[in-house]
């Protein structure tokens, strides 16, 4: 993701640049452009056991296994049917090993790629401690409204982390 270095004053805020926009919802939404591979249509989904309703599963993009969450429930914004625009975003997101890994994500639809300037894009508001605003690296201010400047370095860092933790649900193992 491209963002500018944490200060101390607080966390990292988007860099100014080109930005995939995309719904959830009524909400509008941004990742930088150069994270994106592709956007297609939505394709057979593979579930896997155990995961959270909001991982999807996985799927199989020209024989490359591709792990699929739905952002709409990540951001607990309640479900909804899927139609002609709901699509997958395959991104590029840090890996824990070193390098890229790719990741896809379900959205309701994607608008445009939009290109914010610095002047553009003010840091994340500061919601009180209500409101899980870790994922949210910026303000964007455009014609049609604000976007929400998203870092899905941090989702995906976030839910790698959530599965490695031990759970009370899960069954002791045996050695």
């Amino acid at each position: 993701m491209t963002t500018l270095p944490t200060t101390s004053t607080g966390p990292a805020i988007a860099a100014p640049g080109k930005y995939l926009t995309f719904t959830l919802g009524q909400e509008s939404y941004g990742v930088p452009v150069m994270a994106v591979r592709e956007i297609i249509r939505l394709c057979p989904i593979t579930p896997v056991a155990t995961m959270p309703p909001h991982v999807r599963g996985v799927i199989n993009l020209r024989g490359k296994v591709i792990p699929l969450i739905d952002l709409r429930l990540r951001f607990g914004l309640p479900a909804a049917e899927e139609h002609d625009r709901t699509c997958i975003v395959v991104t590029q997101v840090a890996s824990a090993a070193g390098g890229t890994r790719p990741y896809g994500v379900i959205v309701d639809g994607v608008e445009e790629v939009a290109h914010f300037t610095a002047a553009d894009i003010e840091p994340p508001p500061d919601f009180g401690g209500a409101v899980d605003a870790r994922f949210i690296t910026g303000m964007a201010k455009a014609a049609s409204g604000v976007k929400v400047l998203v870092d899905l370095d941090l989702i995906s860092a976030a839910e790698t982390a959530a599965l490695e933790m031990p759970s009370a649900d899960k069954p002791p193992t045996v050695s």
